[in-house]
């Protein structure tokens, strides 16, 4: 699944490197491997594969990750997958416009 990806650039992930201690638990809990500790710290490493499920900052004790969970469009990852295209909703009937 690491291949499906959500719209580029829209993710509300946001890590404060300030607070993250390098537990590794974000890189545990993510389905997508969003996540990699490298040298003792957390890193996003592939942000357009967070799906915003939120587990990451539910199991960060810290409170170094925000995520708003469940804002993604996985409909936009569906339909892209099932055309063979770029992640779309087609909410605005505009092709150029992904989503709305």
């Amino acid at each position: 699944m690491s291949e499906l990806k959500y719209l580029k650039g829209v993710t509300t992930l946001k890590l404060n490197e300030d607070k993250c201690t390098g537990c590794g638990m974000c890189e545990i809990v993510c389905p997508h491997a969003v996540f990699e500790i490298t040298n003792g710290q957390a890193e996003i490493t592939d942000r357009d594969a967070c799906m915003e499920c939120g587990a990451c900052a539910l199991n960060c004790e810290f409170g170094a990750i925000e995520v708003e969970s469940g804002v993604g469009c996985a409909e936009a990852v569906i339909v892209g997958a099932v055309r063979g295209t770029d992640p779309t909703c087609d909410c605005c009937g505009e092709p150029e416009k992904p989503c709305c």
